[in-house]
């Protein structure tokens, strides 16, 4: 599969809402429990453009398969190299490598803007993203007990980090 990998415009957004609310609805990737709205979707993006945020889409015959992106890790001046970053795949399209090339290039991208090191928090029962992660050299470097809650239940996220 030919996917190419650019930057989101405003006619991707609702193919990312899509991708958001199936992730809110059906899994604990995003501890969100109600779906966004579009004008939500519309100013997150509009957000991501003001602060100059990243955010790419995979793109497989003009449809959109996939988004990533990053942003301040935390609002203190202190944290200015350091991001937080995001990676997401339409469900039916997992492990053909989408997610790879969305990294790979967010990667890229953060080592051009001189970002020292790159965090996520992960669900700590989503085995596939940790590994995932792992094998992009991101290391556990923590874990918040049952810091989250989504359909009745307490949830433990875990923090990777990598180095750039």
């Amino acid at each position: 599969m030919d996917v190419s990998i650019r930057p989101a415009t405003l006619t991707d957004v609702p193919a990312i809402l899509e991708i958001v609310n199936h992730a809110i609805v059906n899994s604990t990737a995003i501890y969100d429990e109600a779906a966004r709205t579009l004008a939500q979707q519309l100013d997150w993006f509009q957000q991501k453009q003001l602060s100059g945020d990243p955010v790419l889409v995979a793109e497989f015959d003009g449809n959109v398969l996939g988004f990533a992106t990053f942003g301040i890790f935390k609002p203190k001046v202190g944290y200015r190299y350091s991001v937080e970053h995001s990676v997401y795949v339409a469900s039916e399209m997992t492990g053909k490598g989408i997610g790879r090339q969305l990294l790979t290039e967010l990667i890229d991208i953060a080592r051009k803007r001189n970002i020292h090191t790159m965090a996520g928090y992960i669900d700590s029962d989503n085995a596939g993203s940790i590994a995932f992660h792992e094998q992009f050299g991101f290391e556990k470097v923590g874990e918040l007990k049952e810091i989250g809650f989504k359909f009745g239940r307490y949830l433990n996220v875990t923090l990777m980090q990598r180095f750039l």
